[in-house]
């Protein structure tokens, strides 16, 4: 029985009743997505189970609001932590080969004697490997495989390297990532831990009355009342709002997973703060296109230079991002780790940053790591050094910035 899958769910303050749960159980026992069920994976009598198919029929029975996905897929994920879909070979590269039961230790001396290979050398040997290769691979240094120093595979060592089949980097160094992931959009809804944000985002403000009169002007209203010989005469304002423009740009997935819950926090705090607020999302770099929704960003693209001529200079540009990643990504076209870009990161933001004078980078990295960051250092300067730590006195900095 999925009994404490259901648990886990209501432990994660999902609205989900018996009702729905017994739906769930129904559709297993009619075999709406085949002939294996979660509790084969439990008995180990599975012969091929996706997990996938699984998700979604829950998911479809048991989350009836779209803004409750992001809260079922973090206990969906914790509930079925180590179970893994069998490797489906009908794809060109074989998952099996990369399953993460191998960890090497290596010494930095061994680390530093690791060659690391260009751009263009480093995407030719892949195509070679993948032409040579014909069987599974644990450890070394030349196929693709998990462990080892080879730049090709999963849970090794190699600082310019392509990471194939691995749910996430941990070295934070791969140039290329071969699946697709899915992202998602963080929660505007986040309740803030403290209302530090809040206050260092005000910082930020330039008041303007605006629309219809629905405040009371008391200052104007005694005049105007002394005036009448004593008749109330009731004078009413426009209510003042900040009429700061905002343009937010945020870095999300992969190392930012990292950071989601503090990012949120901000992005709730900016919605709450800036009337005129706009936000689109990016991946390490920002590149040709943009999105706004994670779960469409390949249908719902928006160009950047749609963006760039949309928006009127008066806007306040700030990006959100760790700036974590390989140096091929802001430096190489093509070297985005999700497609073939036709021009280098760096460009686009000399772009962004020349179209919006105002501008300024907010990392959430500690700023005691940076300086091991070559792509961080990269960032710093394509930023002209403004790049604040997200941190009440980053923010309060960056919002001085802004507003010179």
């Amino acid at each position: 029985m999925l009994i404490d899958f259901f648990y886990t769910l209501r432990s994660a303050k999902l609205p989900v009743s018996v009702k729905e749960y017994l739906t769930l159980l129904e559709a297993l026992q009619q075999g709406v997505v085949g002939p294996n069920t979660p509790q084969d994976v439990d008995n180990n009598t599975s012969t091929g189970y996706q997990i996938d198919d699984f998700y979604y029929l829950a998911r479809t029975t048991l989350v009836k609001d779209e803004k409750h996905y992001d809260k079922f897929d973090r206990a969906f994920a914790a509930y079925f932590k180590g179970v893994e879909m069998l490797a489906d070979f009908s794809k060109d590269v074989p998952l099996e080969w990369l399953r993460k039961n191998l960890e090497l230790e290596l010494s930095p001396e061994e680390k530093a004697k690791i060659e690391q290979m260009g751009w263009d050398e480093l995407m030719e040997t892949l195509k070679k490997r993948f032409e040579e290769q014909r069987e599974r691979h644990e450890g070394g240094s030349k196929w693709i495989g998990t462990g080892g120093t080879s730049p090709f595979g999963a849970n090794g060592f190699n600082p310019r390297g392509i990471r194939i089949g691995q749910d996430k980097g941990r070295n934070k160094s791969a140039v290329k990532v071969w699946d697709q992931r899915a992202y998602k959009d963080y929660d505007d809804t986040q309740e803030l831990g403290t209302r530090n944000i809040k206050v260092a985002l005000r910082r930020l403000r330039r008041f303007a009355r605006e629309g219809a009169a629905e405040e009371l002007d008391l200052p104007d209203t005694i005049r105007a009342t002394a005036a009448n010989a004593g008749w109330l005469d009731i004078k009413m304002v426009p209510e003042r709002h900040n009429n700061v423009k905002v343009l937010l740009l945020m870095d999300v997935g992969g190392t930012m997973d990292d950071h989601i819950a503090r990012v949120e926090e901000m992005f709730s705090a900016a919605k709450a703060e800036f009337k005129h607020l706009e936000f689109y999302y990016f991946h390490n770099c920002v590149y040709d296109f943009m999105w706004k929704n994670n779960r469409r960003r390949y249908s719902e693209k928006f160009a950047t230079w749609d963006i760039i001529r949309k928006y009127n200079k008066d806007y306040k540009l700030i990006f959100i991002g760790d700036a974590t990643m390989s140096p091929y990504e802001i430096l190489q076209p093509g070297g985005s780790v999700e497609y073939n870009n036709e021009e280098a990161g760096a460009e686009w933001l000399q772009r962004l940053t020349h179209a919006f004078p105002k501008f300024a980078w907010i990392n959430p990295e500690p700023q005691g790591v940076w300086q091991y960051r070559q792509s961080i250092s990269m960032i710093q300067q394509l930023m002209s050094n403004r790049m604040y730590p997200l941190t009440l006195k980053g923010l309060e900095e960056a919002m001085r910035l802004l507003t010179k």
